[in-house]
């Protein structure tokens, strides 16, 4: 039996071997994306190669412990998502949507068009039975918000493929007294800010926790990193299990986590079924 509500320190690919398989009901993996993070124990300067396979493992090693009904959110930058599709498709799993997270604060660039965007791969193990909340996750139409159409949904619609989240879609993240109209990277001087140099925002996670999971459910982030995954799912009523190599971030983690008051209460065992 794994006990959940815990950050795990070291190699994830070990420590996922670990795991019973099929015991985990989402994961979401943020890996490094290989293009020079300044992270403090990892190298993210690998050869393309020896980055490859190291993908082929936690793929895998995450792939055995989904549940027959789990969900799988990839993040990853332009340089390696069309290998890492490759690869997921490869281990079986059924791709749903390759989404495009487009964010402002992008970053600057001085000989190419800046990026501001990040890609998210979305899988399943089995398109027929994986969780899917429709409702939880619904977003005002442009019919409702800009048209007054009759025709318009009053629950909203799904969003589409490329989230550019918007201040109507969640008060609790954008006020009406900001200017901010999308989600951006967390920088610097975000109060979100927790100083690892990744970090994805709350926002973003949400959206995928409450989609691909139900309360009580387990959700893994194999690449702890800041906690916004695990943070997250505690608040949500999710059970949580995140992995980290570096035991500096995984110590923020915990303390970020131990921060967390679910919004949700979950009654149950606390251990891996």
């Amino acid at each position: 039996m794994t006990r959940m509500d815990q950050i795990l320190t070291g190699d994830c690919v070990k420590l996922l071997a670990e795991l019973p398989e099929g015991t985990i009901d989402l994961a979401f993996a943020d890996p490094p994306f290989n293009i020079g993070y300044e992270y403090d124990v990892y190298d993210d300067r690998r050869a393309k190669r020896d980055y490859l396979e190291w993908s082929d493992k936690w793929l895998a090693a995450v792939q055995r412990v989904l549940k027959p009904t789990g969900s799988f959110f990839v993040a990853i930058g332009d340089e390696y998502v069309a290998e890492l599709k490759v690869r997921l498709d490869a281990l079986g799993l059924t791709m749903r949507n390759w989404i495009v997270w487009h964010y402002t604060f992008g970053v600057n660039c001085t000989k190419k068009f800046n990026r501001s965007h990040a890609h998210i791969l979305y899988y399943v193990v089995d398109p027929k039975r994986c969780t899917f909340n429709v409702d939880g996750i619904r977003v005002p139409s442009a019919r409702q918000t800009t048209y007054a159409d009759r025709r318009a949904n009053p629950r909203g619609k799904l969003p589409d493929d490329t989230w550019v989240l918007r201040p109507q879609e969640d008060d609790r993240f954008f006020g009406p007294q900001d200017d901010t109209w999308y989600v951006p990277r967390v920088c610097g001087t975000f109060k979100e800010r927790t100083g690892h140099p990744c970090q994805m925002p709350e926002a973003l996670l949400e959206r995928i926790i409450r989609v691909g999971s139900d309360p009580g459910d387990s959700v893994l982030d194999p690449f702890a990193g800041s906690g916004t995954t695990l943070a997250v799912a505690k608040r949500l009523g999710r059970r949580y299990l995140g992995i980290e190599w570096s035991e500096q971030y995984a110590e923020h983690v915990r303390q970020r986590v131990d921060g967390v008051t679910p919004e949700l209460a979950f009654d149950g065992a606390t251990a891996l079924r």
